[in-house]
């Protein structure tokens, strides 16, 4: 790997920063490269060993000027797992800022998580979750000594998790803007686990029962005229967007930078999702910074 390039007189390198995200199995690694990828960072999970220095060479050479990137490790790519001290070692060597944060959680709750998944463990056979924990827990002995930063999830709920990320990785640039997710739902599948805020449009006229709007989504015209250009609908929109006026820059100012609101209804394809996207319109419209989901619409 070259690091005596330079762009504008700092080396090309030291300009990408690099965070390899590792850990035990269940301790929260997906969770935080999502996170990442919220704030920026252009992440690949599960990368073979013996792409990495490629990878980053080609980020550093990008004209798409990537500068934040986040790798995300685990013991799926078992053969090449024993050579990661040694990548990491030439990485730094080679002048990119590199940061190693490992995921780790006490065997009772990581057994519990999995429990509660169902899932299992990716080392664990027939000998259950907790002998694959503690396999795990030995194999991943040297990368955790080599970490520079030890996050123990044992006691952080999802939400928790997400906030104490956002906080150590949000960007300067990133200091005083917010992005508002936009989430439609349906209340038959479950609530969005990490919604900061939930509405239910439940009392609103449904195009479910409307034999020409059945087939339809909350994003064609026929079905969004429906439900949002009647006087209740329009009540609902005015309250909402008079709430979101009032309470986004309050959350602004607290340093977040990314805020949910969940929208449902019965089935989350018809009334939710117009709904959401004439809150998206509006936001947009004052200057926020939105993304929309619509969950449940294609279910």
């Amino acid at each position: 790997m070259r690091s005596s390039d330079r762009r504008g007189g700092e080396p090309v390198n030291a300009a990408l920063e690099v965070v390899v995200v590792t850990g035990l199995s269940g301790s929260g690694r997906s969770t935080a490269i999502h996170v990442l990828e919220d704030l920026g960072f252009y992440c690949i999970d599960n990368l073979p060993v013996v792409l990495v220095p490629r990878v980053l060479e080609l980020c550093t050479s990008s004209l798409e000027r990537i500068s934040r990137i986040g790798l995300g490790i685990d013991l799926r790519e078992r053969q090449f797992f024993a050579d990661y001290p040694r990548v990491l070692d030439e990485l730094r060597h080679a002048g990119y800022r590199l940061e190693v944060l490992f995921f780790d959680a006490s065997d009772d709750v990581l057994v519990r998580r999995f429990s509660e998944t169902r899932r299992p463990h990716p080392l664990g056979g027939e000998a259950g979750p907790l002998a694959g924990i503690q396999r795990e827990r030995a194999e991943l002995v040297e990368l955790r000594e080599r970490a520079d930063r030890i996050l123990d999830t044992s006691a952080l709920t999802v939400h928790q998790l997400r906030e104490e990320l956002l906080r150590l990785y949000r960007g300067p640039s990133a200091a005083d803007t917010l992005t508002v997710l936009l989430v439609s739902f349906g209340y038959k599948f479950g609530l969005p686990t990490d919604a900061d805020m939930v509405l239910d449009a439940r009392f609103l006229a449904n195009p479910f029962f409307v034999e020409e709007l059945r087939a339809k989504t909350g994003c064609d015209a026929a079905v969004a005229a429906f439900v949002v250009d009647r006087p209740e609908a329009q009540e609902f929109l005015r309250r909402t967007e008079a709430l979101l006026e009032h309470a986004l820059p309050l959350h602004r100012r607290e340093g977040r930078s990314y805020l949910t609101l969940a929208v449902g209804c019965t089935g989350g394809r018809h009334r939710s999702v117009a709904l959401v996207e004439r809150l998206a319109q509006d936001l947009v419209r004052h200057g926020w910074r939105v993304q929309v989901q619509h969950r449940d619409m294609r279910r």
